[in-house]
């Protein structure tokens, strides 16, 4: 979609630094981070919220998970520990209106989240 932020960014579109680059997702840091380390990982195919998602989508979200863990090692907080999130639709607290995982860490995170 050429009107969507995160397409642009996955295809080049808009600069960001890549903490991760495959044919599947890209990963780069938040601009507006929560955390001291705030990563986001999305599908470079354009899916609007998990709504949307598919049966044949669960091995792409299943690799988005895979690649949050890489992230977070790489970011240096694996061993202390991290949050993955998934934000659906507005009162979800969905900003960006393509699937994004945030990469939480650095700091303890509180239950419930805000």
């Amino acid at each position: 979609m050429s009107d969507c932020l995160f397409c642009r960014i996955a295809s080049g579109q808009i600069p960001a630094t890549l903490l991760h680059d495959d044919e599947q997702c890209v990963s780069f840091a938040d601009i507006n981070p929560q955390a001291p380390f705030h990563a986001l990982v999305i599908p470079r195919r354009h899916i609007a919220t998990l709504n949307d998602l598919h049966a044949a989508d669960e091995p792409l979200i299943g690799h988005l998970l895979r690649v949050a863990a890489q992230v977070a090692k790489a970011g240096g907080v694996a061993e202390s520990g991290w949050r993955a999130s998934f934000n659906t639709n507005r009162e979800g607290g969905q900003v960006v209106w393509h699937v994004h995982l945030h990469v939480l860490g650095g700091r303890q995170m509180g239950w419930p989240p805000g």
